[in-house]
């Protein structure tokens, strides 16, 4: 649900490559057991795969530690190990799967919690990914990534007060660091605190020079603004990044989306996949759009492509059922709203949605509920927003006994 929940943000720094990983190498850690064969002795088969993984021979290292794996059940350096090609190759169901049966094995390793806490972070699970984070801090108060990665964790999330309460402590270390200045320039503007905000944002243009990685931060700031014109000049000098850089296209894609210049979208969309073909956020902007051109067909094929590689996205799903009910397709388009719904049970539109469609096929009760759901959320929407603007007003005084001249 945080990835969902957090669209907005993911991509703007959850895809960015940290290089923070740990190889568990640690002496009580590796395989043991009595010498066998150099074709079946388990020491030299781990340190032939750790060579692999150094090198980034990444199949061949996992190929490796599982064969370790075979031979020594019990190793939890070659599980963590095994997490860590997986990682490398963006398999992050058996890599969680690989570091949990690690820290089961060795539940006393820092490195472990480490390593299961950045798996999560990269898949997109930053609420599951917080708790190891807070272990590895608990052993070692003093560890910058695990600092580092905690803070943007709490960030994805949208809790700035904790992100700031975790990336405070290692901001001397990190003052050229762009993706930290700009995670605390954003979550100080998010707390009030207009003077450290600017101050991190003066920062980040120090550090960033002229260079892409900075125009697809201040691109990806003005999104957040919602100044469009400002993010499109940003972002059009950030597209030009040689290798090129992940969500450069897709931020200047959304640019697009928002004026309703559909066409040049999709383009950006489609040059986002050519960049990151394992991410699913451009796939279902690009569902989207062709939701917005009225491609069903070509939206239903995008969906599921992006549902493919995150099955949990209640955009995608509900726009999968969009694409559905456009086809006459109501059985499956009911589905997969219900589907979204469930994942996003605060969403008034996917309520709608779903009313509207149980309303075509005769089922009325079920469509008054959806309805009565949609105003309720409405309602609840409204109040909050006017709470933000106005401050929730005192309770009335209602006078009592003891209160005053008025007594009989």
């Amino acid at each position: 649900m945080d990835r969902t929940r957090n669209s907005r943000r993911a991509p703007h720094l959850a895809g960015f490559a940290l290089g923070i990983m740990l190889t568990v190498a640690f002496a009580a850690l590796l395989p043991g057991g009595e010498p066998q064969s150099n074709a079946q002795d388990p020491q030299k088969i781990f340190q032939q795969a750790q060579q692999d993984l150094e090198a980034g021979r990444y199949s061949q290292a996992a190929k490796g530690f599982r064969e370790a794996i075979r031979l020594d059940p019990e190793s939890a350096a070659a599980y963590s190990n095994l997490g860590v090609a997986d990682l490398r190759m963006r398999r992050y169901k058996s890599a969680l799967e690989a570091f949990e049966i690690a820290k089961r094995l060795a539940p006393q390793v820092a490195g472990i919690d480490l390593n299961l806490g950045l798996a999560y972070y990269q898949a997109g699970k930053f609420r599951a990914a917080i708790p190891h984070f807070q272990r590895v801090l608990s052993a070692d108060p003093g560890n910058l990534q695990a600092h580092f990665l905690l803070g943007l964790s709490e960030f994805m999330i949208d809790a700035f007060q904790p992100a700031v309460q975790a990336l405070e402590p290692i901001a001397p270390q990190e003052q050229d660091n762009l993706d930290f200045l700009f995670a605390m320039g954003i979550a100080y503007g998010k707390l009030k605190q207009k003077y450290q905000s600017a101050a991190a944002f003066e920062k980040l243009i120090q550090a960033g020079g002229n260079s892409p990685h900075l125009h697809l931060l201040l691109g990806k700031a003005y999104l957040d603004l919602y100044d469009n014109q400002k993010a499109e000049a940003e972002l059009i000098k950030a597209v030009v990044g040689d290798p090129p850089l992940p969500f450069a296209h897709y931020n200047l894609g959304v640019v697009y989306q928002r004026r309703g210049q559909l066409d040049r979208a999709a383009a950006e969309f489609q040059k986002e996949i050519a960049v990151s073909p394992h991410g699913p956020w451009a796939y279902q902007n690009l569902g989207r759009v062709d939701l917005d051109r009225h491609q069903a067909q070509q939206a239903v094929l995008m969906f599921r492509k992006a549902l493919a590689i995150n099955s949990k996205l209640p955009k995608s799903l509900g726009g999968l059922g969009r694409a559905y009910a456009l086809l006459g397709k109501h059985d499956l388009a009911i589905h997969y709203l219900r589907e979204a719904v469930k994942l996003q049970p605060d969403s008034a539109n996917l309520h709608y949605q779903l009313g509207q469609i149980y309303l075509k096929t005769g089922n009325r009760e079920s469509a008054q509920r959806e309805f009565a759901k949609t105003r309720e959320l409405q309602t609840a929407l409204r109040q909050k927003q006017a709470e933000k603007l106005l401050g929730r007003l005192p309770l009335p005084q209602i006078p009592t006994a003891s209160s005053g001249a008025n007594q009989p």
